[in-house]
């Protein structure tokens, strides 16, 4: 039996539950389609079996876990900055002011 379904549907039915966060019986009504055959797709999607929908899968703990490191970091080094530049600006406006005491 062939497909009833395009690749460009199935994109778009499994965006309405993974970027749009509707469950998938709402997004199988809303469609009109079996919750089955909706879930079915969802979870290949996310194992990345699905041809044309790999962008969906679900990345490993391990690699979220390096991530947030990398963002942590990169998130103190932008405060340190900030509180440098920051020290910088004071000290180079109270130099630049005339002294008003004789």
């Amino acid at each position: 039996m062939a497909s009833r379904y395009t690749a460009a549907f199935r994109a778009e039915a499994v965006k309405l539950v993974l970027e749009q966060h509707l469950n998938v019986p709402q997004a199988a009504k809303q469609l009109a389609m079996p919750k089955q055959t909706l879930d079915k797709w969802v979870k290949l999607t996310q194992q990345g079996k699905l041809a044309g929908l790999d962008q969906h899968r679900v990345q490993p703990v391990d690699e979220l876990s390096a991530e947030l490191a990398r963002l942590k970091r990169e998130l103190a080094e932008s405060k340190m900055e900030c509180a440098f530049l920051k020290k910088a600006a004071a000290y180079f406006a109270k130099e630049s002011t005339p002294s008003t005491r004789s």
